[in-house]
């Protein structure tokens, strides 16, 4: 590894307390504490997803999460878009196509929204993880000052320079690289501007690279050693990975889930609103096709799909049926391994030392 790449790497690892520069992605609802645990206690930080996490769930968490690791994990919460326009005509008709993937759907439904983000924000302060993250904007200046008065680093989510910069003048001491290989929802700032934001890694990470001050976290598309040292030359501080994680002994996933993810292309996946309004990668599966057809209804804005799809996602995860479930995954879900979550990321790192 040449002197540069491992400085970089090294003073990450010891301003945020790991051993590894690799990071657990905060994937909502596939984050179970083992699997955070196991990512940290091999060197490497835990993540939770509290998108829609009562303060509750967070404080009990990071609780649960403590007693498993002496390691750090970051909580990543969902900054909150306006108040969306609604369209009784339009949810009526997402209603009956949803119905034939599920079960019916209420018109109360689509009255879901997001969660007290100012609850949150103070529990996770109550919680003290090791880092805050945000994705779809960033934290206000009396938020951030709050963080770093009680020791919380920031990690901030970014699709574009633009972004990145917004997020490092607000405050935070890292920035997410999201590319548009990444399985989950896209962090773009704007809701409405997530499809035209759609910028490879390796486009996108060099360039943050060279204009940012703060380190800069490399995510999307990587599923092993190669991605790893790929990143850390073009600039990264470190990696954040998701999808390679998600098929690991620890996750609790759905079977038929896992199953796929090894078997998925590159092109078996695809960028889509279909499930919650928020633009988010997903295996290509009959829903999302169904759903993304020219003679289906379009998908209502977020969160009023996350409402009116709540449904037909319970009960395909029920099930076990792949076809209707919300199945997040990367373009590189084909590197998903099987195996205790802990060898996943000693492989990574013992191939991307190999190859540096």
């Amino acid at each position: 590894m040449t002197p540069d790449i491992r400085q970089r790497a090294d003073r990450f690892c010891q301003r945020f307390g790991i051993a590894l520069p690799i990071l657990l992605a905060p994937m909502a609802g596939a984050c179970p504490v083992a699997l955070s645990a196991a990512v940290a206690n091999a060197g490497g930080m835990g993540a939770m997803g509290a998108v829609l996490s009562t303060p509750e769930q967070i404080g009990q968490w990071m609780d649960d999460f403590r007693r498993q690791s002496d390691g750090p994990a970051q909580v990543n919460v969902w900054v909150p878009d306006p108040a969306p326009a609604r369209d009784a005509a339009a949810e009526a008709a997402t209603r009956a196509f949803l119905e034939r993937w599920g079960p019916p759907v209420p018109a109360s439904a689509g009255d879901a929204g997001p969660a007290d983000f100012d609850a949150q924000f103070d529990a996770l302060i109550a919680a003290r993880p090791a880092v805050a993250s945000t994705i779809m904007g960033v934290f206000s200046a009396a938020q951030a000052r709050r963080l770093k008065a009680a020791g919380i680093a920031w990690f901030a989510c970014a699709t574009t320079l633009d972004e990145a910069l917004r997020a490092q003048a607000a405050g935070a001491d890292a920035v997410v690289a999201q590319g548009m290989e990444a399985g989950g929802h896209r962090g773009a700032f704007e809701a409405a501007r997530a499809d035209a934001q759609m910028s490879g890694l390796f486009a996108l990470l060099p360039r943050l690279a060279d204009r940012l001050d703060v380190p800069v976290i490399a995510a999307g598309g990587i599923g092993d050693g190669r991605g790893v040292a790929a990143a850390l030359m073009l600039g990264a501080s470190a990696v954040q990975v998701g999808t390679a994680f998600l098929a690991a002994d620890e996750s609790t996933i759905p079977d038929a889930w896992k199953q796929a993810l090894t078997a998925a292309e590159p092109e078996h996946t695809r960028a889509t609103r279909v499930f919650s309004g928020r633009l988010g990668r997903a295996l290509d599966t009959g829903y999302v096709r169904a759903a993304e057809a020219a003679d289906a209804p379009r998908p209502q804005p977020y969160p009023v799909q996350r409402g009116l799809t709540a449904g037909m996602r319970r009960q395909a995860q029920a099930d076990n049926r792949l076809d209707a479930m919300q199945a997040w995954a990367g373009q590189s879900a084909w590197m998903a391994r099987r195996g205790p979550a802990a060898a996943v990321v000693q492989g990574m790192w013992q191939q991307a030392q190999a190859l540096l």
